[in-house]
């Protein structure tokens, strides 16, 4: 193999990366010409679209007027009628948002009016009694309800992506690494590696970098730098790593019914809480098969690090202080190390919570940043990619 000359594939559109959104994009395009998708993985999404918990967002934790916001609301329903049509697990769940404290009363009434801003559907407020008999095991002051909020079987919505573009003529080259990307007058010739050290080229007129947590790395290797230009945005990431743990009895396993966001304690404005914490806190997640969980926390890791899901268990006493604002009667042996997720996230230097950073130059076409609602909006943010190649 080694001896043997590089083959060379042309098309119109090359997208790298095949999560959810690299998957969505590529489906999308497909209609408009020959497309290429391009992932590392030996399979679709195995990195930031399977390592979450699969809530179907509403929108109302986004700047007004963002992309989060905007591509949130256009694609959660659309992400309802994609599963809808092709029978994939979703569970209409909605969502509580609570203020545990007295002191935290301002910031729900924050997020009220982010919500009424946004156009949220299926806001409520909730009388305690209401509120409680939703959800008794949980403390809290008081609490506001989105009926519009569901789980996903994430992995089966990716399985559907797969499918979907493959049914559309997308071709598919998984175990395949990016190694260069040259730019001429007719778009990019990149330089391929398969897993076994097998050199190819692919020629596009079109460059989709849908590469998540390789996105800066992909975006240098096209000529656009880190820290961006007087032509185009800066490029890159921080990496975010969070770990949740899981409940160790049955009953505990199912103490919520839906999942249960508090606001932030101390944190009037959960937007800016975000953006300095690096997430909304610690809260319950209930997974597509009824099952609860509690997290993720967020550490900074530095922008090389490696994608490392193994599960330690040195962050059960954070938990569980977080744990019991919510359960009270909650034990430290109540839990266990669950799963590790990891999230590419944008840092703006003026501490503005960061958006998705979605742009064109030429044949390139950059995603930047898409972490939550990335999964939510992935269909919205397809229609956005065509509608920039249009």
């Amino acid at each position: 193999m080694a001896g043997r000359a590089p083959v060379t594939v042309d098309v119109a559109y090359a997208v790298v990366g095949a999560g959810v959104v690299g998957l969505a994009v590529a489906e999308r395009l497909a209609a408009h010409g020959p497309v290429m998708l391009i992932e590392r993985r030996e399979a679709c999404a195995r990195e930031t679209s399977a390592h979450n918990t699969g809530i179907v967002h509403a929108g109302m934790f986004y700047e007004t007027g963002s992309l989060k916001h905007r591509l949130c609301i256009e694609g959660a329903r659309l992400l309802h009628e994609w599963c809808d049509a092709r029978v994939v697990p979703l569970r209409r769940t909605g969502k509580l948002i609570v203020a545990v404290e007295p002191a935290d009363l301002d910031g729900l009434e924050r997020v009220w009016a982010r919500a009424e801003a946004n156009g949220v559907p299926g806001m409520r407020r909730l009388a305690p009694t209401e509120a409680r008999a939703m959800e008794p095991a949980i403390r809290f002051a008081e609490a506001i309800a989105c009926d519009a909020s569901s789980v996903v079987d994430q992995a089966a919505y990716g399985r559907s992506l797969e499918s979907a573009a493959r049914t559309a003529g997308v071709l598919i080259a998984y175990h395949h690494t990016v190694t260069g990307a040259e730019p001429d007058a007719e778009g990019f010739t990149l330089a391929l590696r398969d897993a076994g050290g097998a050199a190819s080229t692919l020629r596009c007129a079109m460059l989709v970098n849908a590469a998540g947590h390789g996105a800066p790395q992909l975006a240098q290797a096209a000529g656009y730098p880190l820290d961006g230009d007087a032509r185009t945005p800066a490029v890159r990431q921080r990496v975010n790593r969070g770990r949740y743990y899981n409940f160790a009895t049955p009953d505990l396993a199912r103490v919520v019914s839906r999942p249960v966001y508090p606001v932030p304690p101390g944190s009037a404005d959960v937007q800016r809480h975000q953006a300095s914490a690096g997430g909304l806190g610690l809260h319950l997640s209930v997974d597509i098969d009824g099952v609860a969980h509690l997290g993720p926390d967020t550490t900074w890791l530095p922008d090389d690090a490696p994608l490392d899901y193994r599960a330690e268990d040195d962050a059960r006493e954070a938990f569980l202080a977080a744990g019991r604002r919510l359960i009270p009667g909650l034990q430290s042996d109540d839990l266990v190390p669950g799963q590790v997720g990891y999230r590419p996230k944008l840092a703006p230097a003026d501490g503005t919570p960061p958006d998705f950073s979605i742009w064109r130059d030429r044949a390139y076409v950059h995603l930047g940043g898409i972490e939550s609602p990335g999964l939510t909006a992935s269909l919205a943010i397809a229609r956005h990619v065509e509608a920039l190649l249009s």
